[in-house]
């Protein structure tokens, strides 16, 4: 805002306001100006979700060929259709009684879609089902409504929803969540952001809630090692938890076990950024204009799940995951039928490597449940023991 005072003839002094549009970085710097350094959290708060200006509340394009990356339902129908299959047997585990899914932050609504049309096969199933979107990006509800027109219902929170036999779902959501940066020196030190000709990076001693978690986790830093703790993951997961009183959650995540998070080829810590399909990892740019991620820490989620109430299911990799519930042969079978067309058939055979080969290997999926009893689901057929073995020590 800035302050021009014009004199009249009848020397009266008329003050008046002109106010001008700030950018992101100018509001984040005098927020810092004001209050002094914030915490690394808040800044990735701002950036990401700032009202109008953050990156996932902008009009900008996200996902796909024009945006900044690629998510597995925006490269193919099949995905929410391998979904559908593995939330139709939860359904049957519940007793085919009245069902609810709940998608937390559900991006352009193509998973929905997808999910939504396959289980459209199942007339008894789609009858008794209702579908709710977490939504707290104003841009991506508006997207997500042009082409979501039955079942489904916005919410900002889950306490908004009234409680039923569900299937709690979030892809590609906990590593958006704003994240304390942390480093290990004699003691535990949080990471603060300043700004002088620039943004700077600051230390000041972690709190107790930081020190907390590397502790219920038995996890132990060497000197000069960098993360991130995602407090915001273990208040969703125990929303989550409270709120459940009979279903599953599934969580499909880029991420890892506490055993690889913090082995020392990690010591500089997984935040990376997205900008036109191009990685980086200085959050001190395109600020509202990128992609600002973290690895998701399963070992939490399943450790904090259990405390509030969440039976761990298994860990699997999506592509494992995928086979489990017959991806290979529904992929198989639609490139058959379009054998006649050779770049729609070229077209899945590049999806199918894509979301088996590469991003495959790289998502993870975590199934918990409450008040279900153990019942075999397809997704977790190929669960690899090992992993799993790994899992319940950390």
């Amino acid at each position: 805002m800035m302050k021009y005072s014009f004199f009249f003839d009848l020397e009266i002094a008329i003050e008046i306001d002109f106010f001008y549009p700030m950018l992101l970085p100018e509001i984040i710097i005098e927020k810092i100006k004001n209050e002094g350094p914030i915490s690394f959290q808040d800044f990735m708060e701002m950036a990401l979700y700032y009202s109008d200006l953050g990156y996932y509340n902008s009009k900008q394009d996200k996902i796909g060929a024009e945006g900044d990356f690629y998510t597995n339902s925006s490269l193919s129908a099949s995905f929410g259709a391998m979904l559908g299959r593995q939330i139709e047997e939860m359904w049957q585990a519940l007793d085919k009684k009245t069902f609810k899914i709940i998608e937390y932050g559900a991006g352009t609504g193509l998973l929905c879609h997808d999910i939504l049309d396959y289980l459209k096969t199942n007339a008894d199933l789609y009858k008794s089902l209702t579908y709710s979107i977490i939504e707290k990006s104003t841009s991506m509800r508006e997207i997500e409504k042009t082409h979501l027109t039955e079942k489904v219902s916005w919410h900002s929170s889950i306490q908004e929803i009234p409680q039923m036999n569900a299937c709690i779902l979030s892809n590609e959501l906990v590593d958006n969540f704003a994240v304390h940066q942390v480093v290990m020196e004699d003691q535990l030190m949080e990471i603060f952001v300043d700004y002088e000709h620039g943004f700077k990076e600051v230390l000041q001693p972690a709190n107790a809630a930081l020190i907390t978690y590397f502790e219920d986790l038995n996890v132990t830093l060497p000197e000069g090692f960098r993360t991130e703790v995602n407090l915001e993951a273990i208040t969703w997961i125990k929303e989550v938890a409270q709120w459940l009183k009979k279903g599953y959650v599934i969580t499909i995540d880029y991420g890892a076990l506490s055993s690889e998070l913090y082995e020392i080829q990690r010591h500089l810590g997984t935040l990376l950024c997205f900008n036109k399909h191009r990685i980086n990892d200085n959050p001190y740019q395109f600020i509202g204009e990128q992609d600002i991620t973290t690895h998701t820490n399963f070992s939490a989620l399943k450790d904090w799940g259990a405390k509030y109430g969440l039976k761990y299911c298994g860990l699997v990799n999506q592509a494992n995951f995928l086979l489990g519930l017959g991806f290979k042969e529904y992929q198989d079978r639609l490139v058959k039928d379009k054998q006649s067309n050779v770049q729609l058939a070229l077209q899945e055979s590049i999806i199918n490597y894509r979301l088996l080969m590469d991003l495959g290997t790289k998502f993870k999926v975590l199934i918990q449940r409450k008040g279900v009893s153990d019942y075999p689901l397809s997704g977790l057929k190929f669960i690899n023991s090992a992993q799993n073995l790994s899992l319940n020590r950390f």
